[in-house]
């Protein structure tokens, strides 16, 4: 399987009130780098593309990436790139991002110009940018810039940064640096297209921890109440587990569990709310914890419910 390392650069208009609501971003330039099995350069795609809805280079996007106006009249059109470009990615291969945006963008702007979509439910790509952080950085959830990377990695800095084909060649570069093969195990799923159907749903198991991507639902209460959503199965051994700590909310839109596993410990549940085009889905992952990291989230519980407590209390006495 190959790699296609993808970058966009998008323009916008300088008013917001100008913004299209069906593409609030228009791709105006495309670069891959195209990687082997072994991760290495294979192939190389860069391409202007000519805007139909913003024809005026954002001022501040296009002194950024050095991308004027003039330049963009000489661009493609955006289905002729994309045509280019799919036949030059070839028939076997995974895309890898710096971030998790571009492939929205991508899909949003194929379906503006009426393309089929890349897929009709959630597909995995590479974050690399997540990737860098768990090879090279000790907690995972921290997010760093490319130059950063580049930088930390003392990669040769030899074209600009902040162009489409550039920030490709550099995300290439920081992949050709990470040796742990487990590290490219850690799949990111674009959910540009939130599946509609449980059997379209996902259910990925990962080396330390389990995700499952639900179906679209109309609303918090109804995706609360799905036996799926709210299940806490261990992913090693597929018992239903009993719960140390019921799901309690977090924040309107974050809810978390304790399970024990009498096997293999204790096991918390994370389910993230997000939005879709009719309503909701949810991005639920569960992960075996030590005794010090469940005590954290019962230590998080009692203070959601002290601090609801003394909010009733405070209605009850503005009512006297």
């Amino acid at each position: 399987m190959n790699y296609v390392v993808l970058d966009l650069e998008w323009n916008q208009p300088d008013k917001s009130e100008l913004v299209n609501p069906d593409l609030p971003f228009e791709i105006v330039e495309v670069g891959a780098i195209l990687l082997n099995e072994d991760r290495q350069v294979i192939g190389e795609f860069t391409q202007i593309v000519k805007p139909v809805v913003y024809s005026e280079m954002n001022r501040i996007t296009g002194k950024l990436i050095q991308l004027h106006t003039k330049e963009l009249k000489y661009g493609k059109s955006f289905t002729e790139t994309m045509k280019d470009f799919f036949e030059w990615c070839g028939e076997n291969y995974i895309f890898c991002t710096w971030g998790t945006q571009d492939l929205t963008e991508l899909q949003r702007n194929m379906k503006y110009h009426g393309m089929p979509p890349l897929a009709t439910r959630p597909f995995p790509y590479l974050d690399v940018q997540k990737l860098f952080s768990i090879a090279f950085e000790e907690e995972r959830k921290v997010r760093r810039s490319l130059e950063y990377a580049v930088d930390y990695l003392h990669i040769e800095q030899d074209i600009p940064f902040h162009r489409a084909f550039s920030d490709a060649y550099y995300t290439a570069k920081v992949m050709g640096e990470i040796k742990e093969v487990f590290v490219f195990e850690n799949y990111s799923y674009d959910v540009f297209h939130v599946p509609t159907r449980r059997e379209d749903e996902v259910n990925v198991l990962f080396h330390d921890y389990a995700k499952y991507i639900s179906r679209e639902f109309e609303d918090k209460t109804a995706a609360m109440q799905d036996r799926e959503v709210i299940s806490t199965r261990c992913y090693l051994c597929k018992k239903n587990l009993r719960k140390k700590i019921r799901w309690f909310a977090a924040n309107p839109k974050h809810f978390y569990s304790i399970s024990v596993c009498d096997k293999h410990g204790l096991m918390k549940g994370k389910i993230r709310l997000k939005k879709s085009e009719n309503g909701i889905y949810v991005v639920k992952t569960q992960k075996f914890i030590s005794q010090e990291e469940a005590d954290e989230i019962i230590a998080k519980r009692d203070h959601i419910r002290e601090l609801r407590r003394e909010k009733r209390k405070a209605g009850t006495g503005n009512k006297k």
